[in-house]
C-alpha cells in the first residue's frame, strides 16, 4: 500500500471515530482509534471564540499541523481548553485534513461585589475569592468561592453564615456578580469540659489552652472562636503541660467539638488519660564522641535525681550538650535521652547518649501558613540555613523561639526526606495571629498628680517584619503630662542584636513649690549571651528643667531667667536647665515559664551606669533586682513569689544633683506614695531621694475562689519592706530629715485580672512600720504596665 493511501485511511478513521464531545461538567467521550495508528492534519479551524480569540484556542492545543497525533492529544487539548475557565463547552473533531474546534464561551465577569458583609470588609473578601473582574464566569469556581467566604467567617466565629450569589447581565457577554452574605450570629463556645482528669481541675486545664468559653468580654478577646487548628494546638498545649509537671504517659484520647445548630454553640470535650506522676531517678551521661568525656558534660545536666519529671529540663539538657559537642568540632552530634522507668516507685532514670550522629544536611527550609509574617523573620530564628549541618536540637530550639515571639497561634516543625539520603527538608507550619493592641493605663497617686491616665498603641510585628513599635501619651492633674515613643529592631544589621530607641518627655508640678520637666532619648542594643542570659547597652541623653510653680509656657516648656521669670531658689535645686548624659550596661537572666503569668523561674537584672559624658551629672550607679517564682501547689495553682532589690549611687566629681539620686516608695513598698519614703526637706516636705536602697517582698497568689479560672481573676496577699537612706546632694533652705537607715514595712491584699484591656491590678496595703514624715497611699490600682 502506498504511503498516501495509508494517510487517507488514517484520516478517514479519525474523521469517523474520533469525534470528541465534552459536556459542561467535563465528561469526555472518546472513540479510540487503534493504538498503532496516528493522524496528521494540515489546518485548524476555530469556531465560537469571539472574545477569547482564535489564537488563544490554538495556543492551548497539543495538536499541530504536520505533526502526527492520537486520541490522547485530543483528550489533553480538551482538558487544557477547559482549564482556562473561558469555555463552557468544547468539541473537537476532524473533517478531512482539518481539525475543527468548536467552543462555547463563558460570560465574562464585569464586576465582583459583596453585599451584607459588615464583619469582614470588601478588600478582605476580595483577597479570599478567586473569581475576579475581567475573568470568566465559572460556576465551579463561584461555588468554591462561596465555601472560601464561609471559611473566612468561621475563622472569626461565625459558622452560621450563609452565602448566595446574584448575577446581572450588562451586555456584550458580561455580567456583574454579587456575593450576598448573611453573616448570622456569632458562633459561641458554650462549654469546654475534660474527661479523665484527676490531678488538675477543669479550671486549671482551661487556663492552659488557647480556646476559651464565651463570656461577657469575648467580643473583645475573640478567644471563643473555634477552629480545628486551634483545637490541635490545644491538644499540644495539654500534652506539654502534663509532660512538664511529671506525667510522661499523658495522652489526649480524643477532642471533639459538636455544633448545636439550634443554639449556634459549640460544646468541646477533651478526653484524656493522665497516667501516673513520676520523679527523676538516676541521671547519667554517656559519650562516644572522641575527646568529649561524660565528665565534661555532666555539669550541663538540668535534670536532678529526685525532682519531679519535667520535659523542659530534658530539652534544655539536650540543647546544652549539643552546643558543647558541636563547639568541639562535631556539628552532627546527636543527643538521645533514654528512659529507665521504675513502675513500682514511679521514677524515670535518664541516660543521655551522645554520639557523632549521622551526617545530614539541610536541603531547604520550607515555610507555610504565614499570611502576614515575612519568611525571613521566621528563618532567622534558626541557627542553621540551607546547606548547613542538620541538628534536631537546633530544630527544637527554633520552635521554642518562634513560640516565644508571640506572632503565631501555633508553630509546628517537621522534617521530610530531601533529594538525597543525606538531605533533609525542614517544614515550618505557622498560623499568624493579631499582634497589635490598644491599651489604656490608669493609676492614682493621692496628694500628688491624682488620677493618672495613659493611652498607648503597640505593635509587636510591624508590617510583618518583627519590629516593635509603641506610642503612648498620658497625663494627670497638676499639669502632669507624659509622652513616649519606642522602636526596636530585633535583628539589627542581620545579627541577633535587638537595637532600638526611646523618646520621652514629661512635665509635672510639686506641691506648689516648683515645676519640673524632662525630655530626652535613649539608644539601646541587646545581645544574647545564652538562651537565658542577655546584656543591654544604653546611652541616655536627658534635659531636665526646674522652674517656679506655674511657670510653664503655652508650649509646655518651663520659663527660665531669660524669660523674665524670677530666678528664685527653692529647697531642692536652682531653677534652670540641666543636662544628664550617661551610659549603662544591664545583665538580664530570665528563666520564667511565662512572661504574662509566671509560675516558675527567675528574673534577675544587674545594671551599672556612669554619667559624666558632658552635662551636669557625674555619678556611678549600681542597681540589682531579682524575682523568684515557685508553684506551691499545682492542684490549687498557688504561686509564691519572692523579690529583692538594692541600689547605690555615688558622685564621681563633687556632689550629686537631687535628680541623680534614687527615689523610693509605692513601687517598692506598697502602702506609700511613689516618692513617699526617704530623705525629705523638713519644711517643704519635698522628696530629696537617697543614695542607697534595699527592698524585699513576698507574695502569694491563687485563682479567685468561685470564679472560673480561665477568666483570669486572681487574689493575692503580700508583705513588703524596704529602706532608702543617705544623701549626697547640695540643697538650699531648711535641714534634711530621714537620711538614716530606717526600714518601712507593709502588708496587704490584691486582686489581679488579665483583662482584654491589659493586666489590671488593685492593691490595698497598710503600712505597719513607717516614719512620721512618710507619705502614705493605702489604695493603689494600675492597668497595663505603665504605673
Amino acid at each position: 500500500m502506498k504511503a498516501g493511501s495509508k494517510f487517507l485511511n488514517a484520516v478517514s478513521a479519525v474523521a469517523l471515530s474520533a469525534s470528541v464531545v465534552a459536556s459542561g461538567a467535563g465528561v469526555l467521550v472518546l472513540a479510540s482509534a487503534p493504538a498503532a495508528e496516528a493522524a496528521v492534519i494540515r489546518s485548524v479551524q476555530v469556531h465560537g471564540a469571539q472574545r477569547a480569540g482564535e489564537e488563544a484556542v490554538r495556543s492551548n492545543l497539543t495538536i499541530r499541523p504536520g505533526v502526527s497525533f492520537s486520541n490522547t492529544d485530543i483528550d489533553e487539548s480538551v482538558k487544557r481548553l477547559y482549564s482556562t475557565g473561558y469555555f463552557s463547552d468544547v468539541k473537537i473533531n476532524v473533517s478531512g485534513s482539518t481539525l475543527v474546534v468548536t467552543v462555547s464561551e463563558n460570560q465574562l465577569i464585569n464586576q465582583v461585589v459583596f453585599n451584607g458583609n459588615r464583619k469582614i470588609k470588601d478588600d478582605k473578601l476580595q483577597a479570599v475569592v478567586q473569581t475576579q473582574p475581567l475573568g470568566p464566569y465559572n460556576q465551579s469556581m463561584v461555588n468554591a468561592d462561596i465555601e472560601r467566604i464561609k471559611d473566612a467567617y468561621k475563622a472569626i466565629g461565625r459558622s452560621d453564615v450563609q452565602v448566595t450569589t446574584q448575577t446581572a447581565p450588562v451586555g456584550q457577554g458580561r455580567v456583574n456578580l454579587a456575593f450576598v452574605v448573611n453573616e448570622g450570629d456569632r458562633t459561641k463556645i458554650a462549654n469546654i469540659t475534660f474527661v479523665g482528669n484527676n490531678a488538675y481541675g477543669d479550671g486549671r486545664l482551661k487556663s492552659t489552652i488557647i480556646t476559651k468559653e464565651t463570656g461577657p468580654l469575648s467580643f473583645l478577646t475573640r478567644k471563643d472562636v473555634y477552629s480545628e487548628d486551634k483545637l490541635r494546638a490545644d491538644e499540644d498545649a495539654l500534652r506539654q503541660f502534663y509532660y512538664n509537671h511529671g506525667y510522661p504517659d499523658f495522652r489526649v484520647v480524643s477532642s471533639q467539638a459538636v455544633l448545636d445548630e439550634s443554639t449556634n454553640e459549640y460544646n468541646i470535650t477533651f478526653t484524656i488519660e493522665e497516667g501516673a506522676r513520676y520523679d527523676y531517678g538516676n541521671i547519667n551521661v554517656e559519650s562516644t564522641v572522641s575527646g568529649v568525656t561524660s565528665e565534661d558534660l555532666q555539669g550541663l545536666v538540668e535534670t536532678k535525681s529526685g525532682a519531679v519529671y519535667d520535659a523542659r529540663q530534658i530539652q534544655k539538657t539536650m540543647d546544652a550538650i549539643s552546643k558543647r559537642v558541636a563547639s568541639a568540632g562535631y556539628p552532627f552530634a546527636r543527643v538521645t535521652p533514654r528512659g529507665d522507668r521504675n513502675f513500682e516507685n514511679h521514677t524515670i532514670g535518664v541516660s543521655y547518649m551522645v554520639d557523632q550522629g549521622e551526617r545530614a544536611y539541610v536541603e531547604r527550609i520550607e515555610i507555610r501558613g504565614n499570611t502576614r509574617t515575612r519568611d525571613y523573620v521566621i528563618r532567622r530564628e534558626f541557627d542553621f540555613s540551607e546547606g548547613d549541618a542538620f541538628n534536631q536540637s537546633m530544630v527544637a530550639r527554633a520552635k521554642k523561639r518562634l513560640e516565644a515571639l508571640g506572632y503565631f497561634t501555633s508553630v509546628n516543625i517537621s522534617t521530610a526526606q530531601g533529594s538525597a539520603p543525606d538531605r533533609v527538608v525542614v517544614v515550618v507550619d505557622v498560623e499568624d495571629q493579631s499582634t497589635g493592641s490598644f491599651g489604656i493605663g490608669a493609676g492614682y497617686a493621692a496628694g500628688g498628680d491624682g488620677f493618672l491616665l495613659e493611652a498607648s498603641v503597640e505593635e509587636k510585628n510591624f508590617l510583618g517584619r518583627g519590629q516593635y513599635i509603641r506610642v503612648a501619651a498620658g497625663g494627670g492633674l497638676n499639669n502632669s503630662r507624659t509622652y513616649n515613643v519606642s522602636f526596636t529592631e530585633p535583628y539589627f544589621l542581620g545579627y541577633r542584636l535587638a537595637a532600638g530607641f526611646d523618646l520621652f518627655k514629661s512635665q509635672t508640678s510639686s506641691n506648689d513649690d516648683y515645676d519640673y520637666s524632662e525630655q530626652g532619648v535613649t539608644l539601646r542594643v541587646t545581645a544574647p549571651i545564652t538562651e537565658d542570659l542577655a546584656t543591654t547597652f544604653r546611652y541616655t541623653y536627658k534635659e531636665i528643667k526646674y522652674s517656679e510653680d506655674g511657670a510653664f509656657g503655652d508650649d509646655g516648656i518651663p520659663f527660665t531667667a531669660d524669660d523674665n521669670v524670677s530666678n528664685t531658689y527653692d529647697a531642692l535645686i536652682d531653677h534652670g536647665k540641666y543636662v544628664q548624659s550617661s551610659v549603662s550596661q544591664t545583665l538580664t537572666y530570665n528563666t520564667l515559664d511565662s512572661q504574662t503569668l509566671p509560675r516558675e523561674g527567675i528574673y534577675a537584672s544587674f545594671t551599672h551606669e556612669f554619667a559624666g559624658l558632658g552635662g551636669d551629672s557625674d555619678f556611678y550607679k549600681i542597681t540589682g533586682r531579682a524575682r523568684y517564682f515557685q508553684l506551691l501547689s499545682t492542684e490549687a495553682d498557688l504561686i509564691g513569689q519572692l523579690a529583692v532589690g538594692a541600689g547605690h549611687v555615688f558622685a564621681t566629681n563633687d556632689n550629686l544633683n537631687v535628680f541623680d539620686q534614687f527615689t523610693f516608695g509605692g513601687r517598692q513598698v506598697r502602702g506609700f506614695e511613689n516618692d513617699g519614703i526617704g530623705p525629705r526637706t523638713r519644711d517643704h516636705s519635698d522628696s530629696l531621694g537617697g543614695t542607697t536602697y534595699f527592698n524585699v517582698s513576698a507574695e502569694m497568689s491563687m485563682p479567685m475562689p468561685g470564679i472560673p479560672e480561665d477568666i483570669g481573676l486572681r487574689a493575692a496577699v503580700f508583705a513588703d519592706a524596704g529602706t532608702l537612706f543617705g544623701n549626697d546632694a547640695l540643697t538650699h533652705g531648711d535641714s534634711i530629715e530621714g537620711t538614716g537607715m530606717s526600714w518601712r514595712a507593709s502588708v496587704g491584699v490584691g486582686v489581679m485580672w488579665a483583662s482584654p484591656f491589659g493586666n489590671l491590678r488593685v492593691d490595698y496595703a497598710e503600712p505597719v512600720v513607717k516614719e512620721d514624715f512618710d507619705k502614705k497611699q493605702q489604695f493603689r490600682f494600675s492597668m497595663a504596665n505603665q504605673f
